[in-house]
């Protein structure tokens, strides 16, 4: 097909991101909600910088003498992130300080900016800048070309302009200006700084406008005039040449290292710095003009995930009390609920101990002989891991794969893969060429007579990591199905040995089954629609970028097939209601981050389902190991279904995507569905029922 037919990737992120900021702006929101979505705007918007225009970047620097399609493809690519980034930060700018800021003071919590701090304050701030900051900073003096200043990936700096006192005139400001920078001590104390409280009043002040206060103590012998935020974003994404040679392991710690030289992706400066002063910085630091995109006086909005609330809990998001399900209390063992039946959790709204129970029972199971389990990001202080580690003490066969080429999560990754070896547990590092993403658990109790494995299986839509599980929507599932045990315990071979050729009939798998089993599916609904028959296709993704899916899609939506797309980030599909009128793509953002990745298929009135790790994304097709694993239980498979349909007649956070890449908003008729707590409110009612 056409490229017309497709959104570029990068700039339908773009698009989701820009929903991320529309919920800093609604007021029906409490005020800390709409300050954690500016901080993760910022934050999602510092990795784009970092790795996916970096890779654009990376392209043209290897660019030919005489441009070919390709480059001049992501030439202008390159120009609509600008021009669109841009457009956000100001929106961004503008929620802060026109909405953000005068809300705080209403709710009694001033946060100083430009004004001078109250009397009060001030020997408390110069008390704390000269103990808690001043050992930290470390000034210098920008001297042109000649001596090469280095900018850390992601710090956040003053850049300082100031004249040298003796070639003033009775104190003002003469001659030709120096300039100078200054790196935040944020490795070292925290962004933000509560001061004691004036009458009614809660004072808080950003870190570097208390070092702006004392900048005279850093510079003497000179004036200073003024002084910038500004940051530099550099490449993060590093390419392993040859991950089949040599030890890889040790490939991805230098690439890791690679990441603190990285080149230059973004360059975000306070827009009130003067010409003369930024075109010093471009020079200094080998900018480009495309680098370049200008903010206001406060940048590194991630931290504002640890804006400090002194009112709390006012003025904050009240999480829901997790479920509990009284079907897998009542046995005493989960292992004896999941015996009986299928179970599956639904996250964040399920309490996340079943995880943890499932793994560190095996521990102390006498029946079970070894435990297999996928790990891609964990938490940092990991209970799973904990429970993993006490298996090894007494004496389980214990097997990690873990994945050490997960972004940013690698060091943690090595960290963790160490301890386990060292506590005895198998580890496996990773496989030359792709990323193992699925999320598995396997436990393998004594064998049946017959020889076959007896044990349980959790795998989920999303990772081990009980941080990430208090707002990170997913389905997991646990299964005693001994056709699927067989199956995830072939994958693991698998993983162990990549010559070995899994024995795979129910689990869909990348590389080995999942196009072919994904096109059936489709081709099943196609067939079913050409003959007048119901035929719908329901799918919940992360992403939708892979053309040879897409054209499928497309090829089912012409013939009449009813398509329903809920999709958090990336859309590549084009939603057209004159080419497809049966097709619709709907995107939700809210307080719990949309994770899962299901697949329905209509297929008679079966309904059939699966969950999965998986994306319909290039790398999880091409690069990464994943699996989509069918729902048998009928009951799970109504209860996801109810909870998609909710998400569908969603008509407060839920946006249609048109055909220009748009969040389109609803039409707004009574009554009001926000889809997160209607279906926590569902799954709620329904522990009224007592069935097992």
């Amino acid at each position: 097909m056409s490229k017309n037919f497709y959104f570029n990737r990068d700039l339908s992120w773009l698009g989701f991101n820009k929903r991320v900021l529309e919920e800093a702006s609604d007021m029906e929101l409490p005020l800390y909600e709409r300050i954690k979505f500016l901080a993760i705007y910022a934050s999602n918007l510092d990795e784009f910088y970092r790795v996916r225009v970096a890779s654009y970047r990376n392209l043209l620097s290897n660019a030919h003498l005489v441009k070919n399609k390709s480059d001049i493809e992501s030439e202008e690519v390159l120009r609509n992130i600008n021009i669109i980034v841009r457009k956000q930060v100001e929106e961004f700018n503008r929620v802060f300080n026109n909405t953000i800021v005068p809300e705080l003071y209403a709710g009694g919590i001033v946060l100083y900016q430009e004004q001078l701090p109250e009397k009060e304050h001030l020997d408390v701030l110069d008390l704390h800048f000269r103990r808690e900051l001043m050992p930290y900073l470390q000034p210098v003096l920008l001297a042109g070309t000649k001596i090469r200043t280095f900018l850390q990936d992601n710090m956040l700096y003053l850049g300082i302009r100031l004249y040298n006192r003796k070639e003033s005139k009775s104190g003002t400001m003469y001659g030709k200006p120096k300039f100078a920078i200054l790196k935040m001590p944020t490795n070292y104390h925290q962004r933000f700084v509560v001061l004691p409280r004036i009458m009614n009043k809660h004072y808080i002040i950003f870190l570097e406008d208390i070092i702006r206060l004392h900048l005279d103590i850093l510079f003497p012998g000179y004036i200073v005039d003024s002084a910038y935020s500004f940051k530099m974003s550099r490449d993060a994404d590093y390419v392993i040449e040859d991950e089949y040679e040599g030890n890889l392991l040790d490939k991805i710690k230098s690439g890791i290292n690679l990441r603190k030289i990285g080149a230059p992706s973004l360059f975000m400066f306070d827009s009130s710095m003067p010409y003369e002063f930024l075109n010093l910085m471009k020079e200094v630091f080998e900018v480009d003009d495309d680098d370049l995109v200008p903010s206001g006086r406060y940048l590194n909005f991630a931290d504002f995930f640890d804006f400090p609330n002194p009112v709390a809990p006012a003025l904050e998001r009240q999480l829901f009390d997790k479920l509990r399900i009284p079907a897998l209390d009542r046995y005493g063992s989960i292992y004896k609920a999941i015996a009986i039946k299928d179970r599956c959790i639904q996250l964040p709204y399920h309490t996340y101990d079943y995880v943890t129970d499932f793994i560190a029972r095996a521990a102390l199971d006498p029946t079970v002989v070894e435990i297999k389990v996928t790990q891609y990001r964990v938490a940092k202080n990991s209970d799973i891991i904990e429970a993993l580690l006490l298996a090894a003490k007494r004496k389980r066969k214990v097997t990690v794969f873990v994945e050490a080429k997960a972004r940013f999560d690698e060091a943690n990754n090595m960290f963790w893969a160490e301890k386990m070896r060292q506590a005895g547990i198998k580890i496996i590092s990773s496989i030359p060429g792709v990323k193992v993403h699925a999320k598995i658990a396997l436990v393998i109790r004594h064998a049946h007579k017959e020889g076959k494995i007896n044990g349980y299986v959790y795998t989920s839509t999303g990772n081990f990591n009980e941080k990430t599980a208090k707002v990170y929507a997913d389905h997991g599932l646990f299964t005693a199905n001994s056709e699927l045990v067989h199956e995830f315990n072939e994958l693991f071979n698998y993983l162990e040995n990549q010559n070995y050729k899994p024995e795979i009939n129910h689990l869909w798998i990348p590389k080995i089954n999942f196009q072919q089993q994904f096109e059936a599916m489709v081709q099943q609904e196609i067939d079913a629609a050409m003959r007048g028959e119901k035929a719908n296709i329901l799918l919940k993704i992360n992403g939708l970028e892979h053309k040879y899916y897409i054209d499928l899609l497309y090829k089912a939506a012409m013939v009449g097939v009813a398509i329903d797309i809920i999709v958090r980030g990336v859309c590549c599909m084009i939603p057209n209601p004159n080419l497809y009128p049966k097709l619709r793509i709907t995107r939700i953002v809210d307080k719990y981050l949309e994770h899962a990745r299901v697949y329905v298929f209509y297929n008679g009135g079966k309904n059939t389902m699966y969950i999965s790790s998986a994306d319909l994304m290039i790398r999880n097709m091409e690069r990464r190991i994943e699996a989509a694993t069918p729902i048998f239980d009928e009951d799970i498979k109504h209860e996801i279904i109810d909870m998609l349909n909710i998400q569908l007649i969603d008509n407060y956070k839920a946006r249609f995507l048109d055909a220009a890449l748009n969040n389109v908003r609803k039409p707004e008729r009574p009554p009001k569905v926000r889809a997160q707590v209607a279906i926590y409110k569902y799954l709620r009612n329904k522990l009224k029922y007592k069935g097992i």
